[in-house]
């Protein structure tokens, strides 16, 4: 459900070197971290969980759902095709076994001045275009201009405090910041995926467009079929292909994605060997949906990986721009109103937890009443926040799965008499006699078994919701001009939270079409909160005003908290060789797997006898 790919975030930046504030001059560094000094040094040979020797070859046939209109993937129009990251280099790359570090990749050095009030950037010499033309600063400059400006909203709210970006030489960019408090920044440019200036003079940047773009990356975009499939084709001569950051990785010869309408037919192709790789989020599926040949015959194996990723916040998330959400009681009702433990018993097979924070799976997630520096920075806020989290420890509801939630009923019905609505001829009316009724979107049928129950449980308090599903595309036109009542969103975290959370929560994204303030959260005192954690000078205290954020948006009930799962669900047809171990945070999937020839064949010929 998740609308759009999320950049790391995070608090003080410390280099190789040290801390760049400790020092007499610039830090020049090969990597940037902002949870302590970065594991590996300069000189790392590869990623700790790769195989440098994985053999190269084979194709690996991919699902991806709705259909695409768009190869520009930065823009808010049309409808942008999966896997086009592939086709771009980054100044630098992130770890996907540390928390928020980046080791160079474009960019050969690095370099953050001891005011914290910039940072520079010097490209490798050996970086190149897919034309064989050279990456040059003036790519860099260009591209972040043509993202502030044309580029989804994201970027705005992301780069708000850059002042100025420079080609000092043809190898150097240099960006300057507005002030050093917002310590993330410089790792938030490193991740910038650079354009080529030179390709897209002549083509309006604002505009979808369906010709196969020019990249810097290790795939080429070779063949499509508009709306249906593409296919990406490994670049041989790719100019990193033996730098530490690749080597290991990107290791098959071409990606292919097909499109389909339904998740239940991308399922069935699946089952049928057109599809070589799934990742399940679906645990009906994943305890009843894989008992077919391939797997008895183990042509097809399954895997439960586990991850130390935060696991964010799922949720019904309500539009506040909907006067009927106005009220915070209105919305704390819904949330009694929805039966976590029998959807988890009698849907989920007792395999998910319920999400309780917005940072959930982490040390940032708020708990109990607050106390000592916490509380501190909670009291600057008192009466600006609601009086319950200074009194109250947040607690969801829960039932004994029975589906009789008898007391959250008695909750809600209260809750909202409270806010003026009352029951009459079993429909819930305010004082005007308009019903309370509202439409829930989805952007596919996975989540109406999930909605349709919950329809019910609104009705048995006279409020009338109807489940509305359309495909991916709708969605997300609908979305990004906010044209919902309530949907299914996902606010995904990292351990070091910091200026995503303007797009999430503050006022000038409630009002900024494409935004992922999909509640329209717009509250002075969140606003500031949010700045808080951006200038947080220290892991400690970024804690301390992360768990306030936290806390100060699950007392208001902006959204109804979902689930989740600390691990992946992955199934596949067992032609891959993989690395002994996956990343702490990541899958590692496709980027350090493999086909194994001899498997490989071997699934060939038993897929001719199934």
């Amino acid at each position: 459900m998740k609308r759009r790919p999320l950049f790391a975030a995070g608090f003080g930046l410390l280099a190789a070197t040290g801390r760049a504030s400790a020092q007499a001059g610039p830090v020049r560094t090969h990597a940037l971290s902002l949870l302590g000094e970065p594991s590996l040094p300069r000189d790392f040979p590869h990623w700790p969980w790769v195989n440098p020797e994985a053999p190269k070859g084979g194709e690996v046939a991919l699902t991806a759902l709705g259909s695409f209109d768009s190869f520009n993937p930065f823009i808010l129009r049309g409808t942008s095709a999966v896997g086009l990251s592939n086709l771009y280099d980054s100044l630098l790359v992130q770890s996907a076994d540390e928390a928020s570090t980046e080791y160079a990749h474009l960019a050969e050095w690095v370099e953050v001045p001891a005011d914290r009030r910039g940072v520079s950037f010097e490209l490798r010499e050996a970086v190149r275009w897919h034309d064989g033309r050279p990456i040059t600063a003036e790519d860099v400059v260009w591209t972040f201009e043509a993202l502030r400006t044309h580029g989804r909203p994201f970027y705005r709210s992301y780069w708000a405090d850059v002042t100025e970006v420079v080609a000092e030489s043809p190898r150097r960019v240099t960006f300057r910041f507005r002030n050093d408090e917002n310590r993330e920044l410089a790792l938030i440019l490193g991740q910038l995926q650079v354009l080529p200036k030179h390709w897209w003079e002549g083509r309006d940047f604002a505009r979808p467009l369906l010709e196969v773009p020019l990249g810097s990356g290790p795939y080429r975009l070779e063949r499509f079929e508009a709306g249906r499939s593409l296919t990406l084709r490994r670049v041989e001569d790719y100019w990193a292909r033996d730098l530490n950051t690749r080597r290991g990785t990107n290791n098959f010869d071409a990606i292919r994605f097909e499109y389909f309408r339904d998740a239940t037919v991308a399922f069935e192709a699946f089952k049928a060997g057109q599809i070589d790789f799934r990742t399940e989020n679906v645990a009906r599926n994943w305890s009843t949906g894989y008992d077919f040949p391939a797997v008895r015959r183990e042509l097809v194996k399954r895997d439960t990986i586990r991850h130390e990723l935060p696991t964010g916040m799922q949720a019904f998330v309500v539009n506040l721009r909907r006067p009927m959400f106005a009220d915070a009681r209105v919305r704390e009702a819904l949330v009694n109103l929805f039966d976590f433990e029998w959807l988890n018993a009698n849907i989920f097979f007792g395999l998910y937890a319920r999400t309780n924070s917005y940072f959930s799976n982490s040390e940032l997630a708020s708990s109990g009443l607050p106390e000592g520096r916490e509380k501190e920075i909670l009291e600057g806020f008192r009466g600006r926040v609601p009086e319950s989290v200074f009194t109250t420890e947040f607690r969801l509801p829960t039932t004994d799965g029975s589906g009789n939630n008898r007391d959250g009923l008695r909750r809600a019905l209260e809750l909202m008499r409270q806010a003026g609505w009352t029951v009459r001829d079993r429909r819930l009316v305010n004082a005007q006699g308009q019903r309370f009724e509202f439409e829930i979107l989805l952007n596919g049928a996975t989540f109406e078994r999930i909605a349709l129950p919950y329809v019910q449980w609104l009705a048995r308090l006279g409020i009338e919701a109807r489940v509305r599903t359309v495909d991916p595309a709708q969605y997300q036109v609908r979305t990004d001009a906010f044209d919902y009542d309530m949907t299914i969103d996902v606010l995904g975290q990292s351990l070091s939270p910091g200026n995503e959370q303007r797009d999430y929560f503050t006022c000038a994204r409630a009002r900024e079409q494409g935004s992922q303030n999909v509640a329209g959260i717009c509250d002075p005192a969140i606003d500031e909160l949010v700045e808080l954690v951006i200038a947080a000078p220290d892991r400690q205290e970024l804690i301390h005003r992360t768990r306030a954020l936290d806390r100060v948006l699950l007392h208001h009930h902006y959204v109804i908290p979902n689930w989740h799962l600390r691990a992946f669900w992955v199934a596949y047809w067992d032609k891959f060789g993989r690395p002994e171990r996956s990343p702490r945070y990541g899958l590692g999937f496709p980027d350090s797997w493999w086909v194994d020839p001899a498997r490989e064949r071997a699934i060939g010929e038993a897929r001719r006898g199934l």
